[in-house]
This record gives structure tokens, C-alpha cells and sequence, in this order.
């Protein structure tokens, strides 16, 4: 392969990053970028459409490539939304802003008040008197300005939500407010479950049932940090292992994703992180405490006469105190290392934050019963600040 060649498959990674991790590449803000998708959209395209059956759009003014999810999981969702009516209201709002054109301007007042009558004509009350319901509404609104979707001409939408109608806010309609919503094969009052929007829409047939679990795995493996044996059907796991090699060289020729099998799974990792992903190890410090559990559980199991042992799966089981005296024994050690907040939190506050992380991040869960279970592809990393030279 020559030197142009590589130049390409190189940008066309960047491109599949950047439109894995974007919700759109408008032509404004990266024009480079966006001229690089569109001089290989149509090899995009199709490898999307044939491996994820993801539709990427494309026209003069953005790029956007439309990700439906294998699973349904907690963290995608908006981080900055807390409650089921954000969510709610952040739909309205997309529905009063579909009779709106590009570059109209209208106040927050107007918009609220419609959004207010009609959902009143469902049988569905608001109350912006409500502190708690303009709040919502002030989530929802940030959340459409952060997708460029909507823009504040003057005014804040948190001043409206203190204070209510002593202040308003005038707002721009944009081009991209009406691609917010994927677009989907059939009447969404059809589906009846979250597991009919994972299903997705194939024909009853050989063909169609292959192209399903194709897409079903090829889409989890590039959206979820982890998928272990156990998460897959016994259909998916056949095909898994027995695709291994192409599925392992398609990730890495077009997404730059290395993968290697283990007893747990086929996990992938990206060799060099970029700006567009956000992975694990993360910048925070909530990572670190992580990595020193990870280090911590192998010098234990390593241990003779350790009470500690795997399950034949790779997963370790822990009560929540025996995590809580493990959190303790390393903040002993090396809290002085770490920031003030997890220097000075409780052994319970911290255990709970470092299980809520590994969890996100799909290398721990919680049954039941209220039992931790770590999971294998934690073992795949070992912190400890001696590694690097002793406490310092």
C-alpha cells in the first residue's frame, strides 16, 4: 500500500471517529472535515449501511450519521438531563420548533405557553409557576442550543427559570432542528418497547435475520465500551467467535479499533486516543481510584489463603463492605496523592462513586441482592502509584 493509500484509510478512521462520537459535522465548524466525508461518502455509506445499518445523511451543510443503539443503556442518555420530564419537554420542544423555518425568531414566553396548552389538550398539565417544571424546561433548552439545533439571539433561559416571567428570551430557529430525531422505519406509536426499537426492522428470512445480527453486533461493538460473552444472544455469540478474524480486521482497517479475544470476550480498545472519543482511563480522578481497585483485587487473589476468588466466567463477587474496606485501605495509602473531594469523602461515598464509574464503563455491576461484581475486563489493567516510582 503506498503512502497516498495510507493517507486515506487514515482520514477515513477519522472520519468514522469523528462521526461515532458527533452528533453532525457541520460544514461551518469543520469544513475540513466535513469535505473530507464528503469525498468518501459513498464508501462511508455503504460500509455503515452493510455492517452497523446505520444511514449516513449528508447535504451542503452538515454530515450526520444516524446511530441506533444495540442496547439501550444508561449513559446515553444527555448528561445534563435528570429527570423524565426533560426528556419530555426536549420532545415538545423539537415539536414547536417544526413550524418554525430557518433563521425565525421567536420569545421563550410564546414557546412555552403553546407547548403548555397543547399538551393541556392532552390531559397532560404544566405549571410554569412551578420552579421544578421550568427548570425542566431551562434542561431542555440548553440541550437544544449544545446541538446547535436552537440559539439564544439575547437573553438566558436560567434567568427564566429563577424568576419565571420577569424574564424572557429571544431565540433563533436553526437548519439542524428538524434532523434532531433519527428517522425511523416505521410509526413510532407501533412500538410497543424499548426491545422492538433495539429489534429494528428486517424481513423474516435468512437474509434478514443474518443482516440483523450483523448489524446488531457491529453496532454494540462500536458504541459500548465492553460487550462480554454473556451480553450476547447464543446466536451472537455463535457468530462472534466464528467471525472473529473478519470482524477484528474490519474494526481496525476502517474504525482503528484493535481487537483481541480473552476467555470473557472479543474486546477492542484504540491504540491512540483522540480528541473525538471519550474512554476509560478517564482525566478524572475517579479513574485513578479505579485502576488502584483493579491493582488492588490482583495482589488479592494472588494472595495464599486469600478468601478472595474468580468465578469461572472471570467475574469477582464483593460485598459492599468488603469494597468500602478495600476503598479505605487505598485511601490509607495514597490519599495524599489524591484530590481534596477524595481525600476528605466518607470509605461509603467513595466506594459507591467508584462502583457507579466501573459500571458506566461496564466493568462492574450490582445484582439484586445488592452484591458487587466486578467484571473480567477490569483484570485487564493494573494501577498502583509504585509502579511509577514509589509514593511521591
Amino acid at each position: 500500500m503506498g503512502k497516498t493509500d495510507e493517507n486515506v484509510k487514515d482520514i477515513r478512521k477519522k472520519c468514522i471517529q469523528a462521526l461515532l462520537n458527533r452528533n453532525w459535522i457541520t460544514k461551518q465548524d469543520d469544513p475540513e472535515l466535513f469535505a473530507y466525508i464528503r469525498a468518501q461518502y459513498q464508501e462511508l455509506r455503504d460500509w455503515f449501511g452493510e455492517y452497523c445499518g446505520f444511514a449516513l445523511l449528508l447535504n451542503r451543510q452538515f454530515a450526520k450519521l444516524e446511530k441506533v443503539p444495540g442496547r439501550a443503556q444508561n449513559w446515553m442518555g444527555f448528561e445534563s438531563f435528570s429527570e423524565p420530564r426533560d426528556y419530555a419537554l426536549f420532545t415538545y420542544c423539537l415539536w414547536y420548533l417544526e413550524g418554525k423555518n430557518e433563521m425565525d425568531q421567536f420569545l421563550l414566553t410564546d414557546m412555552v405557553e403553546e407547548i403548555r396548552e397543547y399538551l393541556t389538550g392532552l390531559d397532560v398539565y404544566l405549571d410554569w409557576t412551578l420552579y421544578t417544571h421550568r427548570l425542566s424546561m431551562a434542561r431542555a433548552l440548553k440541550q437544544l442550543k449544545a446541538l446547535g439545533a436552537l440559539t439564544a439571539v439575547d437573553g438566558d433561559e436560567s434567568d427564566w427559570a429563577r424568576s419565571g416571567h420577569e424574564h424572557n428570551v429571544l431565540y433563533e430557529a436553526s437548519y439542524l432542528t428538524r434532523y434532531v430525531l433519527r428517522r425511523f422505519p416505521r410509526d413510532l406509536t407501533t412500538y410497543d418497547s424499548i426491545a422492538a426499537f433495539e429489534a429494528g426492522t428486517y424481513p423474516d428470512s435468512p437474509e434478514g435475520r443474518l443482516k440483523k445480527r450483523r448489524h446488531h453486533v457491529y453496532s454494540r461493538l462500536l458504541q459500548e465500551p465492553v460487550v462480554y460473552d454473556r451480553d450476547w444472544s447464543e446466536d451472537e455469540r455463535y457468530y462472534v467467535r466464528n467471525q472473529r478474524r473478519s470482524i477484528v480486521e474490519n474494526l481496525a482497517n476502517f474504525a482503528g479499533l484493535e481487537g483481541q479475544r480473552y476467555r470473557e470476550g472479543l474486546l477492542f480498545y484504540y491504540p491512540e486516543p483522540s480528541g473525538e472519543m471519550y474512554l476509560f482511563p478517564t482525566g478524572r480522578g475517579v479513574s485513578d481510584l479505579a485502576l488502584l481497585l483493579a491493582g488492588e483485587l490482583r495482589r488479592i487473589l494472588n494472595r495464599p489463603g486469600s478468601d478472595l476468588y474468580m468465578e469461572e466466567d472471570g467475574r469477582i463477587g464483593l460485598t459492599m463492605a468488603e469494597l468500602e474496606i478495600m476503598i479505605l485501605r487505598l485511601k490509607e495509602k495514597h490519599k495524599m496523592l489524591w484530590g481534596r473531594q477524595h481525600r476528605q469523602a466518607r470509605s461509603g461515598d467513595l466506594a459507591e462513586e467508584v462502583l457507579d464509574h466501573l459500571r458506566e464503563w461496564g466493568l462492574a455491576g450490582r445484582d439484586e441482592d445488592g452484591n458487587v461484581w466486578i467484571y473480567p475486563a477490569l483484570g485487564r489493567w493494573n494501577g498502583d502509584y509504585d509502579l511509577f516510582g514509589g509514593d511521591k
